[in-house]
């Protein structure tokens, strides 16, 4: 009973005060916006480029909850179903992206990489970064 009172919780949170988390780049960049699709995209490594600009992924460590929600709301792709298709990638010569530990180590990457894309909690956005995508 309390884990679906948990969870009511969490859903009505989201209802009521919308998106939690963001794709973003460097505040400097040239990309102002990018669509699921592109992200997506760009995330399973079947586009490289947004705008004339070289993009570099970047994920948070598999365990995260940040991660879990950034596969199931933007990428709409299953963990098992992830997994077996980077196994399929390695086998062609494409590696997934570059994973960071924390949002802190993310948001540093992408503050000093061009092309650097990744999410975070809306929480930790600052002048540092530019969001792309609310989800």
């Amino acid at each position: 009973m309390l884990v679906k009172i948990i969870f009511f919780i969490i859903f009505m949170q989201q209802i009521l005060f919308g998106f939690e988390y963001a794709v973003i780049t460097n505040a400097h960049s040239d990309i102002s916006t990018a669509s699921p699709k592109q992200l997506k995209d760009i995330f399973m490594m079947k586009k490289h480029f947004l705008n004339h600009i070289k993009i570099i992924p970047v994920n948070i460590t598999s365990s995260s909850q940040i991660r879990k929600a950034f596969e199931r709301e933007v990428l709409h792709v299953k963990r098992s179903t992830l997994n077996h298709y980077w196994i399929k990638q390695h086998f062609q010569g494409i590696r997934p992206p570059t994973v960071q530990s924390s949002v802190n180590s993310i948001k540093l990457f992408i503050k000093n990489v061009t092309g650097a894309i990744g999410y975070i909690p809306l929480t930790k956005i600052d002048s540092d970064v530019k969001v792309l995508y609310e989800f």
